[in-house]
């Protein structure tokens, strides 16, 4: 008897869209993104033969894959996108900024101990010597935004210094000073107090150059007695007490992400 059912046609794999095309990153930046592993340990990974596409084993730490559809496997276990954890930390003068120290100093991690949570790298840096706000992510995308000179975002800093400035030395540190051959440019800068011996004043950056705020200083015969940074975007220290964390609001996210062009982005 004849068959009169319809032929079934062959399922196409769908187009990629624009959208989706957009979701297309290199496989070690791909387990970076989801929050397994950083970039240089994916390639390590890779290159061991532990990385598995779709069920098929990748060597090339240059294989593109698409982050909505494709199955990413390392050792046979699938890798889901982590919970995205946004943290932020009063930092205590005298602790650097790294997971460990060949040195075997005191590190900003040792405020985290009650926090377990794996893949968790501070939004930027603050020197041993600097104090305040540093924020702490698994999203690498937004961290990257932050950093990113493009987006702007500002940081205050309240600055400790052994003398008063005046109203020239205040107007350099925004319109430009040369140090090492690089010109350094605050956003604003502007008095807080003064004391006898001492004074502080307030100091907005629009880009992170190494040790910037205290090479304007040098440069200026300054020396700077205390640095801490107070704000970044819309988001404020407050009276987080000295080494404590704790997680950011909804509402303090958004400002972040507002300060960075990222709601905008998404509508």
């Amino acid at each position: 008897m004849r068959d009169r059912r319809p032929p079934q046609k062959t399922r196409e794999r769908p187009k990629l869209t624009a959208d989706a095309a957009g979701k297309r990153v290199t496989l070690p930046r791909a387990l970076s993104k989801l929050g397994y592993c950083s970039r240089t340990q994916a390639e390590r990974l890779i290159a061991e033969s532990r990385v598995s596409i779709d069920g098929r084993t990748v060597n090339d730490p240059s294989a593109w894959v698409d982050l909505v559809t494709a199955r990413i496997s390392v050792d046979g276990r699938p890798i889901a996108a982590e919970t995205k954890i946004y943290l932020m930390l009063n930092k205590p003068r005298g602790l650097v900024t790294t997971r460990h120290d060949p040195e075997g100093r005191p590190t900003v991690y040792d405020c985290l101990k009650d926090f377990d949570i794996p893949h968790l790298s501070p939004v930027g840096r603050l020197d041993k010597a600097s104090e305040g706000l540093l924020l702490f992510t698994n999203d690498t995308e937004f961290a990257q935004i932050l950093l990113d000179p493009v987006t702007h975002v500002t940081k205050i800093y309240h600055v400790q210094i052994d003398r008063l400035l005046d109203d020239a030395e205040i107007a350099a540190m925004t319109s430009g000073i040369r140090h090492d051959g690089e010109l350094l440019t605050a956003a604003a800068t502007r008095r807080l107090r003064q004391g006898d011996r001492n004074s502080w004043i307030e100091v907005e950056l629009e880009e992170g150059r190494n040790r910037q705020i205290r090479r304007m200083l040098e440069a200026l015969g300054t020396e700077c007695l205390r640095l801490v940074r107070v704000a970044i975007g819309g988001l404020e220290l407050g009276e987080l007490p000295k080494g404590a964390a704790r997680a950011l609001t909804a509402a303090e996210l958004q400002a972040l992400r507002r300060s960075a062009g990222m709601e905008r982005a998404r509508r």
